[in-house]
C-alpha cells in the first residue's frame, strides 16, 4: 500500500470514530448527561495569565487540547502561553486556582506541571492500550475519591493516554482483568 492510499485510509478511519471532533462540544458523562464544562476557567486561561492548582486541596485540571489532554494536578501551573491552545477544562474535585506571588513560585509551579506531564508519559508508554487505561484509573483512584472519578467522561481518561473512549468503557466495565482478554 503506498504512503498516499495508507494516508487517506488512516483519515478514513479517525474520522469514522470522531467525526469532526465534536466530542469538544458537551461532555457526557458516564451517567449519560450532558454538561458544558469549564468554560468560566477556560475564559479565564486565555486571559494570558498564569494560575496554580491549589497544591492544599485534592483538585485540577483536565485540559483539552486538539488530539490529546493534559492534567494539571495540584501544585501545577495553568494558563499563559502554555495553555492557549486549550479548547476545554474539565475541572476535578472542588478546583481553586491561586495567583503566583513571586517569580520564584511560578517557576515551581511550571516544574510541578512537567512532573504531573512526565507522570502521564510514563502511563502512555505501556504499549497495551488497556493497561494505559487501568494505570491511569488507578492513579486516579488513589489521589481522588471513587465517586469523582467514575464520573470522570471516558473520553478525558482516552485523551489523557492516547486511547479511543471504548477502551476506557471496556475497562471501567470489566475491570482490572482486562488485559489477558485481548490477544493483539
Amino acid at each position: 500500500m503506498d504512503s498516499e492510499q495508507r494516508r487517506r485510509y488512516q483519515i478514513a478511519m479517525v474520522s469514522t470514530y470522531y467525526p469532526e471532533t465534536s466530542f469538544f462540544d458537551n461532555v457526557v458523562m458516564p451517567d449519560g448527561t450532558e454538561q458544558s464544562q469549564g468554560s468560566d476557567i477556560l475564559t479565564l486561561l486565555h486571559t494570558g495569565k498564569v494560575f496554580i492548582v491549589n497544591s492544599r486541596k485534592r483538585n485540577g485540571l483536565i485540559l483539552y487540547k486538539r488530539y490529546h489532554a493534559e492534567f494539571a494536578g495540584p501544585g501545577a501551573a495553568v494558563g499563559g502561553e502554555y495553555d492557549c491552545d486549550c479548547q476545554r477544562a474539565l475541572p476535578i474535585g472542588n478546583l481553586s486556582l491561586l495567583t503566583p506571588e513571586s517569580y520564584e513560585e511560578r517557576q515551581k509551579a511550571y516544574l510541578i506541571r512537567r512532573q504531573w506531564i512526565r507522570l502521564i508519559k510514563q502511563i502512555t508508554e505501556n504499549p497495551v492500550p488497556q493497561q494505559r487505561v487501568q494505570k491511569i484509573l488507578d492513579q486516579f483512584e488513589q489521589y481522588f475519591p471513587l465517586e469523582t472519578v467514575a464520573n470522570l467522561p471516558d473520553v478525558a481518561f482516552a485523551l489523557l493516554v492516547g486511547v479511543l473512549p471504548q477502551t476506557v468503557k471496556i475497562v471501567r466495565r470489566l475491570g482490572s482483568g482486562v488485559e489477558g482478554r485481548f490477544n493483539y
